[in-house]
């Protein structure tokens, strides 16, 4: 937790907030302190008067929403490629080497594209969100150091790993790619450390405006917020990738192509996007409930929850209107069950704050429920896979099981994006919860709308440029002769 002194009014020496107060940096200041002293620090935390920050906080969100599903083919796609050269070493298929040939180039195009957002968004935390990098850099600027030496080591074993197949032996050529599963993980644990400081600031001291006393690794690694938010990510890059790639190939069998290659590239990534699934739900349970710690909040603008409720509900649907949802379905006492573990216990509302201290309520309740509702259907899909594939060794034979893959693509694209919607604008307006305001981060600068049309277009060409490739890739003809698939395959070899 942040130690703030008496010269913060929002937190207390305990760290938690006065829900009271309005933050106002003026009132940041010592009345002991000299005049000149109060003008000057008065006038280095005033907000900055930015015409554009709606703008701004849009092109972050576009950079972001472009980048996080990359980052799902960093965490996951990985460990799936090794996965199926583990199989070909193991059963000595020459299929299993074949896709997991193909597919390192894939991630290798896709790590590209990754290295191209990810440099537009370092960019744009200094450029748009300076006052945020000004004061609290040494705080959390430990993750994206280390965050770099991931980056490197991804990039120089993922070069190795994917021009190494005719050059490494089989085994070391395996061994070559566990560097890039690594740094996979690693890369996002560090970033992610970041956004989990974001929503739960601690490892610092706040005096007269200024950061003191920092210890970074605990304000990052130390963070309770840490582990739920990234667990709760890298079962998402595993969902969304594995649907993503199973996807293609369900289209591919819907046209015709029902060989074994096709087949065999279906189930292994569908397999394990539906392993995840179930898992996921748990994890959801326990990222709610430290929401319910950390955020009040943010948990209530999630149900739209209007006053301080004892035993408060859950509404399924319905618009968050005058204090209250409307036309919703009620579920009695659901939403402490869920918190708490307790139907009785009762959860801070809205109205405990000031309404400039509300997050947009609508906005986050419709991502959070739209990210829900997905994770269900993406679950039952799962579930349809896994039990079918357990009773008969096979998938089923449905289109409609295929046209439910395909759709299941761009489905955990939208529910993972909502989910960081959640996430994001949930903490509003705040960019370090109940520390800092994002009307106080953002830049003053006056080129806001050019450079936003410049990312749109950039955004536009990369995703041509990608799509391009990723087509080229497709067509590349097999290296071994393929067969139409067996009504049952065993991957156990």
């Amino acid at each position: 937790m942040a130690r703030v002194d008496e010269l913060h009014p929002r937190l207390g020496a305990d760290g938690l907030a006065a829900p009271s107060h309005r933050a106002d940096p003026a009132a940041t200041l010592d009345h002991r302190m000299p005049l000149s002293a109060i003008t000057s620090v008065a006038a280095a935390l005033a907000p900055v008067q930015q015409e554009y920050l709606l703008e701004a906080r849009q092109m972050q969100a576009l950079s972001f929403a472009i980048h996080i599903p990359l980052v799902c083919f960093g965490i996951a796609f990985p460990a799936m490629v090794l996965f199926v050269e583990w199989l070909y070493l193991r059963t000595g298929d020459p299929l299993y080497r074949t896709l997991a040939r193909r597919w390192s180039k894939l991630m290798l195009a896709l790590f590209a594209a990754g290295v191209v957002t990810g440099t537009i968004l370092s960019f744009e935390m200094g450029m748009l969100w300076p006052g945020f990098m000004a004061r609290f850099g040494e705080v959390f600027g430990l993750g994206f150091t280390l965050e770099g030496f991931s980056f490197f080591l991804e990039a120089i074993f993922i070069a190795i790993y994917v021009y190494g197949w005719d050059r490494l032996s089989p085994r070391r050529h395996l061994l070559s790619g566990i560097p890039v599963v690594v740094a996979g993980f690693t890369g996002s644990l560090t970033v992610i450390s970041v956004n989990a400081w974001m929503n739960h600031p601690r490892g610092f001291v706040l005096r007269g405006g200024k950061v003191v006393d920092v210890d970074p690794w605990d304000a990052l690694f130390g963070n309770p917020h840490l582990w739920p938010e990234l667990t709760h990510m890298y079962l998402a890059g595993y969902i969304v990738a594995g649907f993503l790639v199973a996807a293609a190939y369900a289209w591919r069998w819907l046209r015709g192509e029902r060989t074994r290659y096709v087949r065999t590239a279906l189930v292994i990534p569908l397999t394990v996007a539906a392993l995840a699934a179930p898992v996921q739900v748990v994890v959801g349970d326990w990222v709610a409930r430290r929401v319910a710690e950390d955020q009040p909040v943010k948990l209530a603008a999630l149900e739209g929850l209007g006053e301080t409720t004892a035993g408060a509900p859950v509404h399924v649907g319905g618009w968050y209107q005058d204090g209250k949802v409307r036309w919703g379905v009620e579920i009695p006492r659901l939403l402490s069950l869920l918190a708490r573990h307790d139907p009785d216990a009762t959860l801070r509302g809205l109205e405990s704050v000031p309404p400039d201290d509300r997050p947009p309520v609508n906005v986050v309740r419709v991502a959070f429920q739209l990210m829900v509702a997905i994770g269900f259907a993406l679950l039952a899909l799962g579930l349809w896979h896994l039990i079918g594939w357990w009773r008969r060794r096979r998938l089923p034979s449905t289109p409609w099981f295929f046209r439910a893959v395909v759709a299941a693509a761009p489905l955990s694209v939208v529910a993972l994006i909502a989910g960081w919607v959640t996430t994001e604008v949930g903490r509003q307006p705040w960019v370090v919860y109940e520390v800092m305001r994002t009307e106080e981060a953002v830049t003053g600068a006056a080129g806001i709308p050019v450079g936003y049309a410049t990312l749109v277009v950039v955004y536009a060409g990369l995703i041509v440029a990608v799509a391009w490739i990723l087509r080229r890739l497709a067509r590349v003809p097999l290296e071994i002769d393929d067969e139409p698939a067996p009504e049952v395959i065993d991957h156990a070899g």
